[in-house]
């Protein structure tokens, strides 16, 4: 998945374009984030699990950590934060 200027776009889809508090939500967690309570959920209604990463294509998470979200505390959203964004610098764009 990557985006530009709003739109994302996945291999399996076509350009979904999505409002400010959802691209908000896929762009690095400021300061003031980060130590925002409750921590913001990264999903951005895109969800489809790719099976070759077993990621979700919209927010980057596994299965297990959407399934934990809502019962987990804040140092383990920021630390799923903090994996989504080790993924999408790992990504490779096409």
């Amino acid at each position: 998945m990557y985006h530009l200027y709003g739109w994302y776009f996945t291999e399996a889809s076509s350009p979904v374009k999505r409002d400010s508090i959802e691209c908000a939500n896929l762009l690095a967690m400021s300061p003031q984030q980060q130590q925002q309570s409750p921590v913001p959920s990264p999903c951005i209604s895109l969800c489809e699990m790719a099976p070759d990463t077993g990621l979700c294509r919209g927010c980057l998470r596994t299965i297990d950590e959407i399934v934990q979200w809502g019962s987990a505390d804040d140092d383990y959203k920021r630390a799923v934060w903090a994996e989504i964004r080790r993924r999408e610098a790992d990504m490779e764009f096409r």
